[in-house]
């Protein structure tokens, strides 16, 4: 995942150097426009999206703070730009409109580090020549337990780094590299609307990706084979789902699968015809509605597990590629999953749904170790997780 200059060099697409040169007729522009919006917010997610942290900040400075100038970025055929429409200002997402305020915006917000009019351009412009000098805040996506050398300041630059618990900030701002006051602890924005939903019928599943699945030649290399359906995690999980569904059946629950965003090419070979198993699209669905509604959660390595946790709801990890996954995909970071985590960590799936079956007939109720373990690792537990970013933000603006 910590790819070189010269490997992302070799990536470089048609459509980025198309965008390298909206970027260079923007930037005089960008100098003219700067003078007429001095104090311009752009916010984004990935193009096709408004439904995290970069939404939910947006949506906050519309309602709470109408005296902002920000403008959200977003595709135009998006499936979501229409409640952002309501709300405020948009922009084409990746237009030549979009450059233009990139570049003369007072501070770029996003909830992806890639959350730019073309990720490789602004790359070379912010990290290889530092010859932008824009303000850049990330907002995070989830919360980090794993070491990220993507997110370490030599590869991304920014001017404030989100954290949401106390030893997250201490990881990041111990290991990440950047100078002191960039990383920051306010939790993550979308918090404000995660709230428990669940009429105690939903199962989730959402283990996450594996890079050597997403990249080109990884399943090759790592697995042996091109066939998705031969890999360790398509039969680790399947085999789960259709053991799953026959208990799920007998104890009148649903299964909900989702896949990560880099896996959802894979979702065909899930989708079997069994009344009570759901799997979700997320060009349509969205992963906070899963685990909000769902009354248990079983997840992998995924920080969707931390999100489920503060809703105090039961979890379970199912690990039974831990070195694979170790070796192929991320390093461990400052979490144990044995001794920090939210739930129990299963390597074979029988003893899993045992666990699922005690769940069920408890009322799906967190168990008290894992509940005070949940009350131990987070800082806040409020509705101010928006109003805490925004302050962090006119922060950085009155002190840089």
């Amino acid at each position: 995942m910590n790819k070189s200059f010269l490997e992302k060099l070799a990536g470089v697409r048609v459509k980025d150097l198309l965008s390298l040169i909206l970027c260079l007729a923007a930037w005089p522009l960008s100098f003219v426009y700067r003078r007429l919006r001095p104090h311009l917010w752009l916010l984004c997610e990935y193009g096709p999206e408004a439904r995290d942290n970069g939404y939910w900040l947006y949506r906050y400075l519309r309602q709470e703070h109408p005296e902002v100038d920000a403008v959200y970025a977003i595709n135009r055929d998006s499936v979501d730009r229409n409640r952002v429409t309501e709300l405020g200002p948009v922009v084409d997402y990746g237009s030549f409109a979009h450059w233009i305020l990139y570049l003369s915006a007072e501070v770029n917000i996003s909830s992806q580090k890639g959350g730019k009019p073309n990720a490789a351009v602004c790359y070379l412009l912010e990290v290889v020549t530092g010859i932008l000098k824009n303000r850049r805040v990330f907002l995070q996506h989830g919360i980090i337990k794993d070491d990220l050398p993507f997110l370490h300041k030599e590869k991304t630059n920014l001017s404030m780094f989100v954290t949401s618990t106390q030893r997250e900030f201490d990881f990041v701002d111990g290991t990440f590299g950047y100078e002191p006051g960039v990383v920051v602890l306010t939790g993550l924005a979308r918090y404000d609307n995660l709230v428990n939903t669940s009429d105690g019928k939903v199962i989730a599943l959402m283990p996450t990706w594996r890079e050597w699945l997403y990249v080109k030649g990884g399943m090759e290399r790592v697995e042996g084979t091109s066939d998705f359906r031969k890999t360790a995690f398509f039969r680790m999980w399947a085999g789960l789902i259709r053991r799953l569904l026959q208990q799920a059946e007998e104890q009148d629950l649903k299964v909900v699968l989702c896949l990560h965003r880099n896996l959802q090419q894979y979702n065909r070979y899930f989708e079997v015809n069994f009344p009570s198993l759901t799997v979700v699209n997320l060009e349509n669905g969205d992963v906070a509605d899963v685990l909000k509604s769902a009354a248990c959660l079983i997840t992998d390595y995924s920080s969707v597990a931390i999100d489920f946790a503060y809703l105090r709801k039961p979890l379970a990890y199912f690990q039974a590629d831990y070195e694979q996954f170790r070796k192929n995909h991320l390093p461990e970071g400052y979490f144990d999953y044995r001794k920090d985590g939210f739930g129990q960590v299963f390597e074979n799936g029988k003893d899993l749904l045992d666990w699922i079956r005690e769940r069920r007939e408890d009322g799906f109720t967190m168990e008290e170790r894992y509940r005070e373990r949940t009350d131990q690792f987070f800082t806040f537990h409020d509705q101010k997780y928006c109003e805490r970013n925004y302050q962090a933000i006119c922060n950085i603006l009155k002190t840089s």
